[in-house]
C-alpha cells in the first residue's frame, strides 16, 4: 500500500429481511469478495442486519395496539443483534482474518438499557477484530419512532486507518450540523455515511457532505424489494401484498474531497465496489478550508458534546 492509499468499498445488498443468520452468511460473503480485492474498509447499509422495518410504512404502523404490529416488533426483537451475546463475533473473527476494517448497520437489542428495545447502530469493528465503536442512532426519522430508541452522544468518535481519520452516521444524522460538527472536530476526513437505501438521499447529500467536511464520503445503502419478503415471516403474505416494488433502490456512492463523484450512485441493483483513495486529495482541499482549524472560529461558536452511554439507572453499591 502507497503511504497516503487506502482500499475502501461498499457492500450494496438485500438483507435476507428479518432473519438474521442469514443476512450475516451473505454478508460474510461480500467480505470474502472484497478481501480479494485487498479491500481494507467495507461498509454496509443501515439496520442491513438483520433489516430495517419497512412494514411500519405501508401496514398502519401507528395503529395503538395492533396485533399485527405488535407481532411483528416481537419478531423483529427476536431478530436483532446482542453484540454482549457474541452474535458479531464471525465478523470479528473475518475483519482479522483479512486485515480489513467493517462499518456494519445494525438493529441492536442492548441489554445495557434492558434488552426488549432497538436502537439503529453503526459498529465499526477494526482490522484486528475488535469492536472499537456502536454508535446509537441520536434521532430516529419519523415513523422509526414507532420501532427504533433514541440513541446517545457515546459513538461521537474518529478511528485512524491508515492515513485517515473515519467516522460515521446513520442515515438522516447526516443531516444534523451539529453531530458532523463533532466528528469534524475530532479530525474526520472519511466520512461514512449509512443509509437503508434510496438515491434519492444519496446523490442529494454525498457530495455536499464532502464538500463541507473536505473529506472523502462513503455513502452505502441497502436494497429492499417486495420479492425480498419471505411468505415465512409473521404476515408474510399480507406484507409481500402490500408493500411496493422497491422499497430501498440502492444509491450507494463515494465522494471526493472536493464535491465531485468518484463513484456515482448506483442504484436497483447488487454490487460490491471496492476502490482506492488519496489522503493527499485531503490535505489538498484543506488549502482553502478547514471547517474546524484555519476557517473556524471557536473564539465566537464551539459546540459541547455530552459522550455519556445513557442508561435508566445508577447502581451504587
Amino acid at each position: 500500500m502507497i503511504k497516503d492509499q487506502l482500499r475502501v468499498g461498499f457492500a450494496q445488498m438485500a438483507p435476507v429481511w428479518l432473519n438474521r443468520q442469514a443476512t450475516i452468511e451473505k454478508m460474510l460473503d461480500y467480505i470474502q469478495q472484497a478481501a480479494k480485492q485487498d479491500c481494507q474498509l467495507l461498509c454496509f447499509g443501515e439496520t442491513l442486519l438483520p433489516g430495517y422495518p419497512f412494514w411500519i410504512d405501508f401496514t398502519d404502523g401507528a395503529r395503538f395496539n395492533s396485533p399485527l404490529q405488535k407481532e411483528l416488533h416481537a419478531h423483529y426483537l427476536e431478530q436483532a443483534i446482542q453484540i454482549e451475546r457474541g452474535d458479531l463475533d464471525a465478523f470479528c473473527q473475518a475483519a482479522q482474518a483479512y486485515n480489513m476494517a467493517l462499518v456494519l448497520g445494525v438493529v441492536e437489542r442492548p441489554i445495557d438499557r434492558g434488552g426488549h428495545s432497538v436502537y439503529c447502530s453503526l459498529v465499526y469493528i477494526d482490522a484486528d477484530g475488535q469492536i472499537k465503536n456502536v454508535h446509537r442512532k441520536l434521532q430516529p426519522t419519523y415513523e422509526e419512532r414507532l420501532c427504533w430508541s433514541p440513541g446517545d452522544g457515546y459513538g461521537l468518535r474518529t478511528f485512524p486507518l491508515g492515513k485517515f481519520t473515519m467516522g460515521g452516521l446513520n442515515c438522516w444524522e447526516n443531516w444534523m450540523p451539529l453531530p458532523r460538527a463533532a466528528l469534524y472536530g475530532l479530525g474526520e476526513d472519511l466520512h461514512i455515511a449509512i443509509w437503508p437505501g434510496n438515491k434519492r438521499n444519496t446523490e442529494i447529500l454525498t457530495r455536499f457532505l464532502a464538500r463541507e467536511g473536505r473529506s472523502y464520503v462513503i455513502s452505502v445503502s441497502g436494497l429492499m424489494r417486495s420479492s425480498d419478503i419471505s411468505t415465512d415471516l409473521p404476515h408474510g403474505e399480507l406484507l409481500q401484498e402490500k408493500a411496493p416494488e422497491w422499497m430501498a433502490d440502492g444509491g450507494s456512492c463515494i465522494a471526493n474531497p472536493d464535491g465531485s463523484w468518484l463513484v456515482e450512485p448506483v442504484a436497483n441493483k447488487e454490487h460490491l465496489q471496492v476502490v482506492t483513495i488519496d489522503h493527499a486529495r485531503v490535505r489538498q482541499e484543506r488549502q482553502n478550508f478547514d471547517p474546524v482549524g484555519h476557517y473556524s472560529r471557536p473564539d465566537v461558536t464551539q459546540l459541547t458534546i455530552n459522550r455519556e452511554r445513557q442508561s435508566t439507572i445508577r447502581i451504587k453499591e
